[in-house]
């Protein structure tokens, strides 16, 4: 009958750290994550800057922290062409569907009970058509350079593909050393009990 492991050698074995250490990797990515959400109120608590529309203020490949759950009269929303506050909004509201885009307020208005925005791209040579509040994401309110090229490029067909060879080039190499360890037949082992083992100068 087979021997059973106890826990504490379990634990001892390679392969068992480097699963439990992946799966706690893992576990802190969408702890963060959801966290995220929560502290933020916003499904899109971090988005990368994909177009130029907004240089020099935001660069494509920045990380854009969002801050969701504002309510009218959208006090937090300064409005003007040079310091009015960068918002984030679904691109419903101009017919790009599926799109969020992150453009600055430069204008709104409240009408027969229902906010409208104006919005305005930095590098854009034409301000936006007004849209209503129900298309409103969020109020940009930090960003980190350069940072967004990595969901970015994550993104692409070819860099999902490129990112999951390297998590298996990564895995592999984690347990080719096990595996050969374990395959490799003990010399010292194979050989009779009352013979006596070979001395090495």
């Amino acid at each position: 009958m087979a021997s059973r492991l106890k826990p504490k050698e379990v634990l001892k074995n390679d392969s068992v750290k480097t699963i439990i250490f992946l799966g706690v990797m893992i576990l802190c990515v969408f702890g963060f994550w959801f966290g995220l959400k929560v502290v933020l109120k916003t499904e899109y608590p971090l988005l990368a800057v994909a177009s130029e529309s907004m240089k020099p203020t935001l660069n494509v490949g920045d990380l854009i922290v969002v801050q969701g759950g504002l309510n009218g009269p959208y006090d937090e929303i300064d409005v003007g062409r040079n310091n009015g506050a960068i918002i984030v909004f679904q691109g419903d509201a101009l017919g790009k569907s599926g799109d969020l885009i992150v453009h600055r307020a430069v204008d709104k208005e409240y009408n027969n009970g229902v906010w409208s925005f104006r919005t305005w791209g930095d590098n854009n040579d034409y301000p936006d058509p007004e849209w209503s509040e129900k298309y409103l994401v969020g109020k940009v309110v930090g960003h980190i350079p350069l940072v967004g090229h990595i969901p970015l490029f994550v993104r692409e067909p070819y860099g999902m593909i490129i990112i999951i060879a390297f998590m298996l080039v990564l895995i592999f190499a984690e347990f080719l050393p096990i595996w050969k360890r374990k395959t490799q037949p003990d010399e010292d082992a194979s050989l009779p009990e009352n013979v006596p083992q070979r001395i090495h100068n």
